[in-house]
Protein backbone atom coordinates (compact mmCIF):
# COMPACT_ATOMS: atom_id res chain seq x y z
CA UNK A 1 0.00 0.00 0.00
CA UNK A 2 1.57 3.28 -1.11
CA UNK A 3 1.87 6.28 1.16
CA UNK A 4 -0.83 8.87 0.56
CA UNK A 5 -1.52 12.44 1.61
CA UNK A 6 -4.20 12.92 4.26
CA UNK A 7 -6.17 16.14 4.53
CA UNK A 8 -5.58 16.27 8.27
CA UNK A 9 -2.55 14.10 8.90
CA UNK A 10 -0.15 15.74 6.46
CA UNK A 11 2.23 14.14 3.96
CA UNK A 12 2.99 10.49 4.58
CA UNK A 13 -0.15 9.82 6.62
CA UNK A 14 -2.85 7.31 5.80
CA UNK A 15 -6.37 8.73 5.53
CA UNK A 16 -9.17 7.37 7.71
CA UNK A 17 -12.91 7.19 7.03
CA UNK A 18 -15.17 7.32 10.09
CA UNK A 19 -18.34 5.30 9.44
CA UNK A 20 -21.49 5.79 11.51
CA UNK A 21 -24.73 3.81 11.24
CA UNK A 22 -27.72 5.86 12.37
CA UNK A 23 -31.44 5.65 13.01
CA UNK A 24 -33.57 8.44 14.53
CA UNK A 25 -30.83 9.91 16.72
CA UNK A 26 -30.66 13.62 15.90
CA UNK A 27 -30.12 14.39 19.60
CA UNK A 28 -26.73 12.68 19.87
CA UNK A 29 -25.26 12.14 16.42
CA UNK A 30 -23.57 15.55 16.24
CA UNK A 31 -21.34 14.76 19.24
CA UNK A 32 -20.28 11.49 17.64
CA UNK A 33 -19.45 13.23 14.36
CA UNK A 34 -17.57 16.12 15.95
CA UNK A 35 -15.51 13.79 18.15
CA UNK A 36 -13.99 12.21 15.01
CA UNK A 37 -12.99 15.46 13.29
CA UNK A 38 -9.42 15.55 14.63
CA UNK A 39 -8.37 12.32 12.88
CA UNK A 40 -11.04 11.48 10.29
CA UNK A 41 -10.57 12.61 6.69
CA UNK A 42 -14.23 12.00 6.02
CA UNK A 43 -17.31 10.98 8.00
CA UNK A 44 -19.75 8.61 6.33
CA UNK A 45 -23.24 8.29 7.82
CA UNK A 46 -25.52 5.40 6.85
CA UNK A 47 -29.10 6.10 7.85
CA UNK A 48 -31.65 3.30 8.09
CA UNK A 49 -34.63 5.54 7.33
CA UNK A 50 -34.85 8.08 10.16
CA UNK A 51 -38.09 10.00 10.58
CA UNK A 52 -36.46 12.80 12.59
CA UNK A 53 -33.75 15.25 11.50
CA UNK A 54 -30.81 12.83 11.66
CA UNK A 55 -30.07 12.92 7.92
CA UNK A 56 -30.37 16.70 7.61
CA UNK A 57 -28.16 17.26 10.65
CA UNK A 58 -25.46 14.91 9.35
CA UNK A 59 -25.52 16.66 5.96
CA UNK A 60 -25.20 20.06 7.64
CA UNK A 61 -22.04 18.79 9.36
CA UNK A 62 -20.46 17.98 5.97
CA UNK A 63 -20.84 14.22 6.24
CA UNK A 64 -21.35 11.95 3.26
CA UNK A 65 -24.82 10.57 3.93
CA UNK A 66 -26.44 7.48 2.42
CA UNK A 67 -29.94 6.21 3.21
CA UNK A 68 -30.27 2.42 3.22
CA UNK A 69 -33.41 0.68 4.57
CA UNK A 70 -32.38 -1.29 7.65
CA UNK A 71 -31.01 -4.74 6.59
CA UNK A 72 -29.59 -5.75 9.98
CA UNK A 73 -26.56 -4.63 11.97
CA UNK A 74 -23.79 -6.48 10.13
CA UNK A 75 -25.11 -5.72 6.65
CA UNK A 76 -25.67 -2.05 7.46
CA UNK A 77 -22.17 -1.76 8.89
CA UNK A 78 -20.70 -3.42 5.79
CA UNK A 79 -22.79 -1.17 3.54
CA UNK A 80 -21.16 1.83 5.20
CA UNK A 81 -17.65 0.43 4.99
CA UNK A 82 -18.09 -0.21 1.27
CA UNK A 83 -19.03 3.43 0.68
CA UNK A 84 -16.03 4.86 2.50
CA UNK A 85 -13.43 6.54 0.29
CA UNK A 86 -10.47 5.28 2.33
CA UNK A 87 -9.37 1.75 3.25
CA UNK A 88 -8.60 2.56 6.87
CA UNK A 89 -11.98 2.65 8.60
CA UNK A 90 -13.04 3.78 12.06
CA UNK A 91 -16.41 2.46 13.25
CA UNK A 92 -18.56 4.51 15.63
CA UNK A 93 -22.23 4.62 16.67
CA UNK A 94 -24.40 7.69 17.16
CA UNK A 95 -24.41 7.28 20.95
CA UNK A 96 -20.61 7.14 21.23
CA UNK A 97 -18.08 9.95 21.69
CA UNK A 98 -14.33 9.72 21.09
CA UNK A 99 -12.33 11.17 23.99
CA UNK A 100 -9.68 13.80 23.21
CA UNK A 101 -6.92 11.38 24.24
CA UNK A 102 -8.24 8.67 21.93
CA UNK A 103 -8.65 11.09 19.01
CA UNK A 104 -5.10 12.35 19.48
CA UNK A 105 -3.70 8.83 19.67
CA UNK A 106 -5.38 7.86 16.39
CA UNK A 107 -4.09 11.06 14.73
CA UNK A 108 -0.55 10.35 15.96
CA UNK A 109 -0.68 6.82 14.55
CA UNK A 110 -1.81 7.80 11.05
CA UNK A 111 1.71 8.08 9.57
CA UNK A 112 2.49 4.57 10.84
CA UNK A 113 -0.47 2.71 9.38
CA UNK A 114 1.81 0.82 7.00
CA UNK A 115 0.74 -2.71 7.99
CA UNK A 116 -2.85 -3.23 6.99
CA UNK A 117 -2.93 -6.58 8.86
CA UNK A 118 -2.76 -4.70 12.17
CA UNK A 119 -6.08 -3.59 13.65
CA UNK A 120 -6.69 -1.35 16.65
CA UNK A 121 -9.01 -1.81 19.61
CA UNK A 122 -10.25 0.83 22.01
CA UNK A 123 -11.67 0.84 25.51
CA UNK A 124 -15.40 1.61 25.64
CA UNK A 125 -17.12 2.67 28.85
CA UNK A 126 -20.89 2.97 29.17
CA UNK A 127 -23.25 4.96 31.36
CA UNK A 128 -26.36 4.05 33.32
CA UNK A 129 -28.77 6.22 35.32
CA UNK A 130 -26.42 9.19 35.10
CA UNK A 131 -23.20 7.43 36.17
CA UNK A 132 -20.23 6.19 34.16
CA UNK A 133 -19.40 2.53 34.79
CA UNK A 134 -15.71 1.90 35.44
CA UNK A 135 -15.60 -1.54 33.83
CA UNK A 136 -15.65 -1.35 30.05
CA UNK A 137 -14.63 -3.56 27.14
CA UNK A 138 -12.06 -3.52 24.35
CA UNK A 139 -13.56 -3.44 20.86
CA UNK A 140 -11.85 -3.43 17.46
CA UNK A 141 -12.93 -0.23 15.73
CA UNK A 142 -10.00 0.86 13.53
CA UNK A 143 -8.90 -1.52 10.77
CA UNK A 144 -8.14 -1.84 7.08
CA UNK A 145 -11.11 -3.05 5.02
CA UNK A 146 -8.80 -4.64 2.44
CA UNK A 147 -7.66 -7.07 5.13
CA UNK A 148 -10.76 -7.73 7.24
CA UNK A 149 -14.51 -7.88 6.81
CA UNK A 150 -17.41 -7.46 9.22
CA UNK A 151 -18.44 -10.58 11.12
CA UNK A 152 -21.72 -11.80 9.63
CA UNK A 153 -23.75 -12.04 12.81
CA UNK A 154 -27.20 -10.90 13.89
CA UNK A 155 -25.76 -9.03 16.87
CA UNK A 156 -22.31 -7.93 18.12
CA UNK A 157 -21.13 -7.25 14.57
CA UNK A 158 -17.49 -6.25 14.49
CA UNK A 159 -14.43 -6.70 12.23
CA UNK A 160 -13.29 -10.32 12.08
CA UNK A 161 -9.84 -9.82 13.62
CA UNK A 162 -7.82 -12.18 15.81
CA UNK A 163 -6.54 -10.82 19.13
CA UNK A 164 -2.87 -11.30 18.23
CA UNK A 165 -3.32 -8.88 15.31
CA UNK A 166 -4.79 -6.19 17.56
CA UNK A 167 -3.09 -3.16 19.14
CA UNK A 168 -4.78 -1.27 21.98
CA UNK A 169 -5.30 2.47 21.59
CA UNK A 170 -4.96 5.01 24.39
CA UNK A 171 -8.01 6.90 25.57
CA UNK A 172 -11.69 6.05 25.93
CA UNK A 173 -14.75 5.74 23.73
CA UNK A 174 -17.64 7.07 25.82
CA UNK A 175 -20.83 5.08 25.21
CA UNK A 176 -23.84 7.20 26.11
CA UNK A 177 -26.26 4.34 25.59
CA UNK A 178 -28.70 4.95 28.44
CA UNK A 179 -31.86 6.85 27.53
CA UNK A 180 -34.46 5.53 29.96
CA UNK A 181 -35.42 2.29 31.74
CA UNK A 182 -38.22 1.78 29.23
CA UNK A 183 -35.84 2.19 26.29
CA UNK A 184 -33.29 -0.10 27.95
CA UNK A 185 -35.88 -2.86 28.36
CA UNK A 186 -37.00 -2.45 24.73
CA UNK A 187 -33.42 -2.73 23.45
CA UNK A 188 -32.68 -5.72 25.69
CA UNK A 189 -35.74 -7.40 24.21
CA UNK A 190 -34.44 -6.75 20.68
CA UNK A 191 -30.87 -7.84 21.42
CA UNK A 192 -31.93 -11.03 23.22
CA UNK A 193 -34.12 -11.88 20.21
CA UNK A 194 -31.09 -11.59 17.95
CA UNK A 195 -28.76 -13.52 20.26
CA UNK A 196 -31.24 -16.37 20.70
CA UNK A 197 -31.81 -16.48 16.93
CA UNK A 198 -28.06 -16.61 16.33
CA UNK A 199 -27.67 -19.49 18.81
CA UNK A 200 -30.56 -21.37 17.21
CA UNK A 201 -29.30 -20.76 13.67
CA UNK A 202 -25.85 -22.07 14.61
CA UNK A 203 -27.37 -25.33 15.84
CA UNK A 204 -26.45 -24.82 19.49
CA UNK A 205 -28.63 -27.04 21.71
CA UNK A 206 -30.59 -25.53 24.56
CA UNK A 207 -29.12 -26.53 27.92
CA UNK A 208 -31.07 -26.17 31.15
CA UNK A 209 -27.74 -25.87 32.98
CA UNK A 210 -27.04 -22.62 31.12
CA UNK A 211 -30.43 -21.25 32.11
CA UNK A 212 -29.82 -22.11 35.76
CA UNK A 213 -26.16 -21.09 36.05
CA UNK A 214 -25.50 -18.22 33.65
CA UNK A 215 -27.85 -15.59 35.19
CA UNK A 216 -26.47 -15.80 38.77
CA UNK A 217 -22.93 -16.13 37.42
CA UNK A 218 -23.43 -12.96 35.38
CA UNK A 219 -24.66 -11.10 38.47
CA UNK A 220 -21.60 -12.16 40.48
CA UNK A 221 -19.33 -11.16 37.60
CA UNK A 222 -20.84 -7.70 37.10
CA UNK A 223 -21.62 -6.75 40.69
CA UNK A 224 -18.53 -8.06 42.45
CA UNK A 225 -15.78 -8.92 39.93
CA UNK A 226 -16.37 -5.80 37.83
CA UNK A 227 -16.91 -3.69 40.93
CA UNK A 228 -20.40 -2.40 40.16
CA UNK A 229 -21.23 -2.57 43.86
CA UNK A 230 -19.25 0.69 44.09
CA UNK A 231 -21.75 2.43 41.80
CA UNK A 232 -24.74 2.32 44.15
CA UNK A 233 -28.19 1.81 42.65
CA UNK A 234 -26.83 2.27 39.12
CA UNK A 235 -24.40 -0.64 39.50
CA UNK A 236 -27.03 -2.85 41.13
CA UNK A 237 -29.51 -2.07 38.33
CA UNK A 238 -26.98 -2.91 35.62
CA UNK A 239 -26.15 -6.23 37.31
CA UNK A 240 -29.86 -7.13 37.55
CA UNK A 241 -30.40 -6.21 33.91
CA UNK A 242 -27.62 -8.64 32.96
CA UNK A 243 -29.42 -11.36 34.92
CA UNK A 244 -32.57 -10.56 32.94
CA UNK A 245 -30.57 -10.60 29.71
CA UNK A 246 -29.23 -14.11 30.33
CA UNK A 247 -32.68 -15.42 31.30
CA UNK A 248 -34.29 -13.91 28.21
CA UNK A 249 -31.67 -15.32 25.84
CA UNK A 250 -32.02 -18.74 27.46
CA UNK A 251 -35.82 -18.86 27.38
CA UNK A 252 -36.00 -17.50 23.83
CA UNK A 253 -33.46 -20.09 22.71
CA UNK A 254 -35.64 -22.76 24.34
CA UNK A 255 -38.73 -21.35 22.61
CA UNK A 256 -37.04 -21.48 19.20
CA UNK A 257 -35.85 -25.03 19.78
CA UNK A 258 -39.34 -26.07 20.90
CA UNK A 259 -40.92 -24.43 17.85
CA UNK A 260 -38.43 -26.23 15.62
CA UNK A 261 -39.21 -29.59 17.20
CA UNK A 262 -42.95 -28.96 16.87
CA UNK A 263 -42.58 -28.02 13.21
CA UNK A 264 -40.55 -31.18 12.53
CA UNK A 265 -43.10 -33.27 14.43
CA UNK A 266 -45.99 -31.84 12.41
CA UNK A 267 -44.10 -32.32 9.14
CA UNK A 268 -43.35 -35.97 9.95
CA UNK A 269 -46.94 -36.54 10.98
CA UNK A 270 -48.22 -35.04 7.75
CA UNK A 271 -45.78 -37.13 5.69
CA UNK A 272 -46.93 -40.27 7.49
CA UNK A 273 -50.57 -39.47 6.79
CA UNK A 274 -49.85 -38.89 3.12
CA UNK A 275 -48.14 -42.27 2.93
CA UNK A 276 -51.33 -43.84 4.25
CA UNK A 277 -53.44 -41.95 1.71
CA UNK A 278 -54.94 -39.62 4.30
CA UNK A 279 -55.38 -35.91 3.87
CA UNK A 280 -54.91 -33.38 6.62
CA UNK A 281 -57.64 -30.87 7.30
CA UNK A 282 -54.89 -28.32 7.77
CA UNK A 283 -54.10 -28.27 4.04
CA UNK A 284 -57.63 -28.41 2.69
Amino acid sequence: MDSVKSVLGGPGSYPISAVIIAQDDEVRISKAIQSCRLFADEVVVIDGGSKDGTVQLAESLDCRVFVNPWPGYAKQREFGVERAVHDWVFLIDTDEVVSEELAQDILDRKPGLTDRAVAFSLYRIGDFLGRWLDKGEYLVRLYNRKEYGIRNSLVHEMPEVSEEKTVKLNGVLWHQGFRSINDHVARFNKYTDLEAQAAFASGKPFKISHLLLRPPARFLQKYFLHGLFKKGISGFAVSIFWVMYEFMVGFKHYELNSSGRLARHNALGQAEKEKKGERSYAVQ
